[in-house]
């Protein structure tokens, strides 16, 4: 099995700053794309960053320029970087990672348990 254990969620108050972290664990032979998704109260769960392996990034228009999703090199850790966050911005972030368990196996779509991220005065 593998595990995605985010961290980092917290109150913020607009234009602030926070720092999301995704760690995998578990049974992993090879990580391919890893991103950050968010889900906001009576909203649909929505794309805002991803990156591959070779560490090629896709945002989401409405954090371009504000957000930054960044990888380590051993590729088994996912960072979302937000500044300037607005209250819109309020939302569960959940990480995302696609996983190959073993090399005789495909890889399957793997979801943290979200963290909290709430930008108000």
């Amino acid at each position: 099995q593998v595990q995605l254990v985010e961290s980092g969620g917290g109150l913020v108050q607009p234009g602030g700053s926070l720092r999301l972290s995704c760690l995998a664990s578990g049974s992993i032979f090879r990580i391919y794309a890893m991103g950050w998704y968010r889900q906001a109260p009576g909203k649909q769960r929505e794309l805002v960053a991803t990156i591959t392996r070779e560490h090629s990034t896709n945002y989401a228009d409405s954090v371009k320029g504000r957000f930054t999703i960044s990888r380590d090199n051993a590729g088994n850790a996912v960072y979302l970087q937000m500044n300037s966050l607005k209250p819109e911005d309020t939302a569960v972030y959940y990480c995302n990672a696609g996983v190959r368990g073993s090399i005789w196996t495909t890889s399957n779509d793997y979801w943290g348990q979200g963290t909290q991220v709430t930008v108000s005065s």
